[in-house]
């Protein structure tokens, strides 16, 4: 595999889009970012980690903060706008890696080797995955599930969507593989 590529995956929670992208980044040879960008940057930059994992994928509090000409106060918003820098950086330096999460869809949607997956399921099956993962009363994940929904998951910014309900995790990995496989190899 001679050229950049960038493989972002969004899952909704409970899917086993992790688990995807975790197998997907070992099985081509390249680095997987998710969380762990935090703790990149906080060692790079001398930054309380702790600190910044307090903020991390949180709202900002409109009431202690506000934005002036695309500028922020709030500490969210910050930690958050490292990790689209550093997801730039990486991508500007010709890097090839998988990306969990992070907005990445969006933030690196000007790269043409930008691969854009979302891992989905049936209710279901994600709240029997997340009781079997959590050790969870299954009537308590149905909660967990519902207050993390988020607003994405439109098929128009994807280039592959898969339910793992269908095929279950391991064929979903398949699937995701060899259309990764394909594009890249084109």
């Amino acid at each position: 595999m001679k050229q950049q590529f960038i493989i972002s995956i969004g899952r909704e929670y409970g899917s086993g889009g992790r688990v995807i992208a975790e197998q997907l980044a070992k099985t081509l040879g390249v680095k997987f970012y998710d969380k762990n960008i935090i703790e990149q940057i906080a060692n790079e930059k001398s930054l309380n980690l702790d600190q910044l994992k307090k903020f991390d994928e949180k709202a900002r509090n409109i009431w202690l903060s506000r934005s002036v000409d695309g500028h922020s106060n709030s500490p969210e918003d910050t930690i958050a706008q490292m990790q689209f820098d550093f997801l730039k950086e990486k991508a500007e330096s010709g890097e090839s890696f998988v990306v969990l999460g992070r907005c990445a869809s969006y933030v690196l949607r000007d790269y043409d080797c930008l691969i854009k997956v979302f891992v989905t399921s049936d209710m279901h099956h994600k709240m029997e995955r997340i009781a079997s993962i959590e050790h969870l009363d299954p009537l308590k994940v149905e909660d967990l599930i519902i207050n993390s929904k988020e607003k994405w998951g439109d098929s128009r910014y994807y280039d592959l969507i898969i339910s793992t309900s269908k095929v279950g995790i391991d064929g979903a990995f398949d699937v995701v593989s060899n259309y990764v496989k394909k594009v890249i190899d084109e």
